[in-house]
């Protein structure tokens, strides 16, 4: 049975009033003051209305919303920071994760233990002071759990790996609502399934994670003009052939809109941007970025020494909230007609592409290295990965940026590898391509796993891994 039926229920006042009683948080219903902040995501394009807001003060708390919920007959949906919204919430219970805030960092066996609401640059904070790192996204304002359930693959991903391979166990709220552990002893098959498959399987409401001793690094950006994209994306397809695994990096098309507070040479234009993290001896750095600087002098030259804290800056992804829809595809090749149908689409002339951002990372080194049978995560060998984002203020433009970018897809069909990285994907988007990131072992492992720990499909608003059923035949 899929809970997903809610739409028509009736909150039964008697469990509503008995959840109130058993929660330290706040419980927002429709009508209720807050209701229309607590609902909003960080993607403005999200309008969802949930039945009832769950604000969590502890993960009592989100075990007591999780049987409402199921008492209900009420699926769930779960928020920290709000990012990376798969499928509204609309006609469930919508916990929010964003006020679980402990940290607990032991430098001696260089772990961290960190709750569900915390952002990435919370516990950067807190581990640099002991001189640890932990392996966080581009951007320090995104969710810790969020990001480590689809994978992670941050500025030290090519040296330390993936975010979620650094976990060494997980606090979870099953859909019984139940606090249990998983880790490598403890529901070793949870922690397989938790590790790259997402929140399908429970409420994550904390995690131990491994640390790493960095504390500086050579890092930032060169931005290039728009007309050299062809020749930068050829130049970035050499360069990263001998790049050590301390370097990740890199290239982007970014097209800006004509904003005052913008520099002069980004306003209304088109830059290419390089950025690099080293994460070896920084003065070992400039000796890895002098071949872009031996090709062509950058408008702007921004490498330098960092300290990790400063890491951020690398990207400078938006910190508030704004609309716009995402989406990514493992590339096959970077050959020169890839590139041709790349800038085609990516480069804007005179408003011709709705794509602020086309980004391709290397990937490839300490992630490709991990046994790909021991998570969820799959596409290990795989080592460009492509995101394009687009700001869409209105449903206009969402409609046509999905236009363009199926067309782009379509165009570029013969250089991709038909995988997907599921962190790049958002909305519908991430519910039909769930399959892609996945091999075909895996993903029946983790509709198994669905059908043993969330059989009614209770977590329905991750992605989309619909519960294993006896007849099913498409092992």
């Amino acid at each position: 049975m899929d809970m997903a039926f809610a739409a028509a229920a009736q909150i039964d006042l008697h469990l509503l009033a008995e959840l109130r009683e058993q929660t330290h948080g706040n419980i927002i219903v429709p009508g209720d003051a807050e209701y229309d902040r607590a609902r909003m995501a960080w993607n403005l394009t999200v309008d969802q209305y949930p039945e009832v807001i769950v604000v969590a003060q502890s993960a009592a708390d989100v075990a007591a919303a999780v049987r409402f919920a199921r008492a209900s007959h009420l699926d769930v949906a779960i928020q920290s920071t709000g990012h990376g919204v798969a499928r509204p919430a609309n006609d469930a219970v919508l916990i929010i994760t964003s006020n679980l805030k402990e940290i607990c960092v032991d430098a001696d066996s260089r772990t961290a233990w960190i709750e569900a609401g915390l952002k990435w640059g919370e516990v950067l904070k807190e581990t640099q002071a002991v001189g640890l790192a932990p392996l966080l996204g581009s951007s320090p304002e995104v969710g810790v759990v969020g990001y480590t359930l689809g994978g992670g693959m941050g500025w030290l991903a090519r040296k330390y790996g993936l975010a979620t391979d650094s976990v060494r166990y997980f606090e979870v709220v099953t859909a019984e609502g139940k606090l249990v552990r998983a880790s490598a002893t403890e529901n070793s098959d949870l922690f397989w399934g938790l590790r790259g498959g997402g929140g399908n399987f429970g409420v994550v409401t904390g995690m131990e994670i491994q640390l790493y001793p960095v504390t500086e690094v050579y890092g930032g950006t060169l931005i290039y003009p728009g007309e050299t994209a062809k020749a930068a994306l050829q130049h970035f397809r050499e360069w990263i052939k001998t790049a050590p695994e301390e370097l990740t990096s890199s290239i982007e098309i970014m097209n800006f809109p004509p904003l005052p507070e913008l520099p002069e040479f980004m306003r209304g234009r088109t830059v290419v941007m390089v950025n690099a993290c080293y994460s070896g001896p920084v003065e070992q750095g400039p000796a890895y970025i002098q071949p872009w600087l031996d090709w062509m002098q950058p408008i702007v030259n921004g490498f330098h020494p960092m300290p990790f804290l400063e890491v951020g800056t690398i990207s400078n992804d938006p910190v508030d909230p704004s609309p716009g829809i995402s989406t990514g595809m493992w590339l096959a090749d970077l050959s020169d007609e890839a590139i041709d149908i790349i800038v085609n689409h990516a480069v804007s002339v005179n408003g011709s592409s709705p794509i602020v951002k086309t980004e391709i990372r290397h990937a490839g080194g300490a992630i490709s290295r991990v046994d790909a049978q021991a998570s969820a995560y799959s596409h290990r060998d795989e080592t460009l990965i492509m995101q394009c984002v687009s700001i869409t203020p209105t449903a206009e433009a969402v409609e046509a940026s999905h236009r363009f970018v199926g067309a782009f897809k379509a165009a570029l069909a013969a250089h991709l590898t038909n995988g997907v990285y599921i962190n790049f994907l958002d909305g519908e988007d991430a519910r039909e391509q769930t399959r892609n990131a996945y091999s075909a072992g895996h993903f029946a492992r983790l509709r198994m796993l669905k059908a043993k720990y969330d059989p009614d499909n209770l977590f329905s608003h991750s992605f989309d891994i619909p519960p294993m059923q006896e007849d099913d035949i498409d092992l």
